[in-house]
């Protein structure tokens, strides 16, 4: 897994620069007033798929999501640099030179507010291992007797399986891969299914944008492969039916800053071409320039750049779900960024047995959030051989971060009028430790099939004036009231989160109140569901002892 640290050294001065080719510096602006774009025709730069996301969601456009000045980027290429991408959302450009004299010349423009640099070829490590971690084991044909094959117990470990026979595997969906490199994904018989149905929407390689994706790293083919991957009787991935967008923000030659800008711009893109999910197996905390990296108390949601990027795509609808990082075992020991942000899912691992692997991060024991927030099958995951039409293991929260980001996929297609904050709520109550989180599991492993009931309570918008349970939650008595001349229920029932009947009465004489015992039952959650012939409401309840 990549690690990297991501400071914005906007308010650091240029100093002495590296008179070296390849040496590169983010351009940041002073503003986009005078943009010739406007909040008001988000049609120019966003595709329909963002605005449509963004007005089910209720959420408005802002000055972020307009595109930098042309006039501004114009006038920083005029003096000569190569430009290499742009970064909306920091309103800053990714340029390369070898001229200090082209340095001077850009600061002098009275918008540019600073000149940073991100990268100094001249500490780049020479046998950077960015994925050190993953070893890979190969598997022989399936023997599991169904359609997952040897995939069967990653599935369902999560109760993904039930989404799947109900016709629920990310049809509609949108999930952009920010990875690596994506290396014989455009040969092998596992993504041929995405090819003939046109799921693959396209790539981009933020790193050198005059490449292509497809030979640059295998990281990303084995992500891609846990969600879309599909050799039939041998392998299912957990969206084999979503779409795609493939894209290269990593550089697994080195580690500098300039790949957290790169995230950032992806993030962007990904918004503006409609993509519901990020699936992002990367993160930081130290770079080759050690004068850079993170340090714990970074981690607190909020003040590393990549991690503000990813609150910021949360921002926009996008359910962003991202590894907690491999360095259980290491001196560093917690997760790393962008998987500290307030509202990004982040995953951690265990074998196939539940157990948590020893090189998944912990979560600080400082920091009051529950991080990781889930965990999933990341020990001996199965997902592709990039190097042969057949499947392997690999090792790593890089892979169990793409399984959830794939069933989450399933879950929004079923759910579709939820937003992802109600997404990540659903999956995290419905998990196996959620009365009892802790920084190695956080709420634990995810129950889909149970997610999506909880989110069937969301849906029905009047459940709450329907009928009132007090107290809530509840230790061993609550009460449960409504207006009998409007609401003319006839029963009761006590549902538990496997969607069982475990209780039930008649509600003939109750006169509007009922008193409801739950001593003998564990803690958790459980519903509510009132009903006569005519109508149902459900409300969710919740014991704490």
């Amino acid at each position: 897994m990549r690690r990297l640290i991501f400071i914005i050294f906007l308010g650091i001065s240029i100093q002495a620069f590296s008179q070296i080719e390849g040496t590169k510096y983010l351009v940041k602006f002073t503003d986009k007033d005078q943009s010739p774009y406007s909040l008001s025709q988000p049609e120019d730069y966003l595709s329909q798929r963002a605005i449509d996301r963004r007005n089910r969601q209720g959420i408005a456009m802002d000055i972020t999501d307009i595109p930098i000045d042309p006039v501004y980027i114009q006038g920083v290429v005029a003096i000569g640099v190569k430009l290499i991408i742009r970064v909306k959302w920091s309103n800053a450009l990714i340029i390369e030179t070898n001229s200090q004299e082209d340095l001077d010349a850009i600061n002098n423009l009275s918008y540019v507010s600073k000149v940073v640099q991100v990268n100094d070829p001249l500490l780049k490590k020479k046998s950077v291992n960015k994925f050190a971690l993953e070893e890979t084991f190969p598997l022989k044909s399936s023997n599991a007797g169904s359609i997952y094959g040897e995939a069967f117990n990653q599935i369902d470990m999560v109760n993904g399986i039930s989404l799947h026979e109900n016709g629920f595997k990310g049809d509609g969906m949108l999930i952009a891969i920010l990875d690596a490199g994506f290396t014989n994904v455009d040969i092998r018989t596992i993504f041929s299914s995405l090819w003939l149905n046109n799921q693959i929407l396209g790539t981009y390689d933020f790193v050198d944008p005059s490449t292509d994706v497809f030979s640059d790293h295998s990281h990303g083919t084995q992500v891609l492969s846990v969600m879309g991957g599909n050799l039939p009787d041998v392998f299912l991935g957990t969206a084999p039916e979503a779409d795609f967008w493939l894209l290269r923000t990593e550089d697994d030659n080195s580690e500098f800053i300039i790949e957290e800008y790169n995230w950032i711009a992806g993030a962007a893109f990904a918004d503006s071409v409609g993509a519901d999910i990020i699936s992002s197996s990367l993160g930081y905390y130290e770079f080759d320039d050690v004068s850079t990296s993170h340090v714990w108390a970074d981690l607190d949601g909020n003040t590393i750049p990549v991690t503000q990027g990813a609150d910021l795509a949360a921002s926009k609808g996008i359910l962003v779900v991202n590894s907690a990082g491999n360095e259980g075992n290491n001196d560093w020991k917690y997760i790393i960024a962008p998987s500290d942000a307030d509202s990004a899912l982040s995953i951690g691992a265990v074998y196939a047995n539940g157990l948590i692997t020893s090189f998944s991060s912990y979560g600080l024991e400082s920091d009051s959030r529950v991080k990781p927030n889930i965990v999933a099958q990341g020990g001996s995951t199965v997902l592709a051989n990039v190097n042969a039409d057949d499947i392997q293991t690999n090792n790593g929260t890089s892979f169990s971060a793409p399984l959830i980001a794939g069933m989450m996929a399933c879950l929004w297609q079923a759910k579709p009028n939820a937003n992802n904050k109600e997404l990540i709520d659903a999956v995290e109550q419905s998990s196996s430790k959620f009365s009892t989180p802790d920084n190695r599991y956080g709420y634990g492993i995810p129950d889909f099939s149970s997610a999506q009931l909880l989110l069937s309570v969301y849906d029905n918008h009047n459940s709450n004036n329907a009928f009132l349970v007090a107290p809530n939650p509840v230790s061993t008595v609550c009460y449960i009231q409504w207006n009998q001349s409007e609401n003319n229920f006839e029963s009761l029932e006590l549902i538990d989160i496997q969607g069982r009947i475990i209780y039930s009465e008649l509600l003939n004489n109750q006169n509007g109140v009922f008193k409801l015992s739950l001593e003998g039952y564990n803690k958790g959650i459980y519903f509510l569901r009132l009903k006569n012939s005519n109508q149902a409401h459900i409300q969710k309840i919740i014991k704490i002892d």
